[in-house]
């Protein structure tokens, strides 16, 4: 998305800095806010397509901060956060973040996960035909063709590549998976969710032990990258 707008919650000066600068530098626009109050106010008054978020604010808990932000803001969230631990991450993401990253950070990577979350803002993933590589998703057919050939796929394993697929750039727990495709009885059955994820990338993948597509985030859950 062009021009986009971000906006940057976090106290550290040097991050801000550091943020104006390798944003600015690859055309988006950018807001900053020291605070959560001050985060809140700007998010409200002028909606930015994007916000970066740090978990740990001086006058409030950025978990709460995203709790709140997710009332009404449906644009994509980015932690970054010196917090690491997966119990972290997780709670995060199941409240509403659309990806994590954790300080230090690479910046080649940070604008990695910016464009991956604005393409799914601009409607990438709710096309009714999806194309990448060799593989192409018809979702009003409900059709997925690997080389111009039909893949049989069963009704389970297209409800979840569908999901990967509309929430490309996203992480999605293990949690949020196994609730979407099987229901709240199997949010603990990461397991079964592994078996499926395997059988995916065999169908999909050129090499399924070196996924392109269906990318495992160790210990939280996995993210559908379409390039």
């Amino acid at each position: 998305m062009n021009n986009a707008t971000i906006l940057v919650i976090d106290d550290e000066s040097q991050i801000r800095k550091l943020l104006e600068i390798t944003l600015e530098a690859n055309g988006y626009k950018t807001a900053f806010a020291v605070n959560a109050k001050e985060g809140l106010m700007l998010a409200a008054s002028h909606p930015p397509d994007l916000i970066i978020l740090d978990l740990g604010l001086p006058d409030d808990d950025g978990q709460n901060v995203l709790v709140q932000l997710r009332q009404w803001f449906n644009n994509p969230v980015i932690i970054l956060s010196v917090k690491s631990a997966e119990e972290e991450i997780v709670k995060a993401l199941d409240n509403g973040a659309n990806d994590y990253l954790t300080k230090p950070f690479r910046t080649h990577e940070l604008l990695a996960r910016v464009r991956a979350a604005l393409r799914n803002l601009a409607g990438t993933s709710s096309e009714p035909i999806v194309s990448m590589d060799n593989l192409k998703i018809d979702f009003s057919a409900r059709i997925v063709k690997i080389d111009n050939e039909v893949l049989k796929l069963t009704a389970t394993e297209y409800t979840l590549l569908s999901i990967l697929i509309k929430n490309e750039g996203r992480v999605l727990t293990h949690q949020y998976i196994l609730k979407e495709v099987w229901g709240p009885s199997y949010i603990d059955q990461t397991q079964y969710l592994r078996v499926f994820i395997a059988q995916l990338r065999k169908k999909i993948e050129k090499d399924p032990n070196r996924p392109k597509h269906i990318l495992t985030e160790s210990g939280i859950g996995y993210r559908f990258n379409i390039n």
